[in-house]
């Protein structure tokens, strides 16, 4: 669960919204169907002609993995890594057979990365196979993204174009004076629409959904180092010297503590 997404769209539109009640306004005088209309429906629909339509079908998944997905944890990953090595040396690469089962129920990637190591393959199949994965990730997650930015952009257009045409519309109607405030108001709600969707919500979107692709990356290639280290044979306690490299400082002393063995296992360790 990401609830940072939700918290910061709460906030937001909060301030925004309760600005205009400070100065004394109603929130039905920023309420037009119209503008409304104009701006989303026509940023949806132009963000489609410059997409794909699978990209398109995808878009509720990508939105929703911006609200509800799963932060992976570099420390976590460097444990489970090092817990994997600790395995493989105790019981060969078939013992990490035992454990595909419930790795694959929190990272499917680690799970593929051990099943291929327990079926014997080459290191240089293991690290190609795994590489092309977190490529063809990066490229998944970017076309979303993309996808969000593009209607960030096309929003305040789309706002500014709806503008345009409440006052074309109001230009035809100068024969009454009284209904010109209330038709300006009208018009230029279609730029506040585009302009607070593209800025609160779809620029947003887009770059927290690169933070979370770029976070997954880096998640991924510490289990294709970790994976190299356990198929060359790597004593755990230098698996984890190997994946400190990915984490800041104030988590390595944190992997050292959970990957120092205790006693005789220390004195195994240092003669291996």
């Amino acid at each position: 669960m990401n609830p940072a997404t939700t918290i910061g769209l709460v906030i937001a539109f909060a301030f925004c919204l309760g600005s205009v009640l400070v100065e004394g306004g109603h929130m039905s005088a920023l309420i037009n169907l119209p503008a409304a209309m104009i701006v989303f429906g026509g940023t949806f629909g132009a963000a489609m002609v410059s997409s794909r339509m699978d990209a398109v079908k995808r878009l509720p998944v990508v939105v929703r993995i911006a609200f509800a997905s799963r932060v992976f944890e570099p420390l976590a990953i460097c444990r489970e890594m090092i817990e994997m090595a600790q395995v493989a040396r105790r019981d060969g690469f078939l013992g990490l057979e035992r454990e595909i089962h419930r790795v694959a129920g929190e990272n499917r990637f680690m799970a593929r990365a051990l099943q291929m190591i327990a079926d014997g393959a080459s290191p240089e199949i293991v690290e190609d196979v795994l590489q092309t994965e977190v490529a063809q990730l990066a490229a998944r997650h970017a076309q979303g993204a993309r996808m969000l930015e593009q209607m960030g952009g096309l929003a305040p257009t789309l706002g500014v174009t709806g503008t345009v045409m409440g006052l074309v519309h109001m230009m035809g109607k100068l024969d009454d004076p009284s209904a010109m405030g209330p038709s300006i108001a009208a018009a230029f709600l279609a730029t506040l629409y585009g302009v607070a969707s593209a800025n609160l919500v779809f620029l947003p979107l887009a770059g927290k959904l690169k933070t979370l692709s770029r976070i997954e990356q880096s998640a991924c290639e510490i289990v294709i180092e970790g994976a190299r280290a356990i198929q060359r044979g790597d004593n755990p306690i230098l698996v984890a010297e190997l994946l400190k490299s990915f984490l800041p400082p104030a988590d390595r002393a944190k992997l050292e503590t959970a990957s120092r063995p205790a006693g005789g296992d220390r004195e195994q360790a240092q003669a291996a």
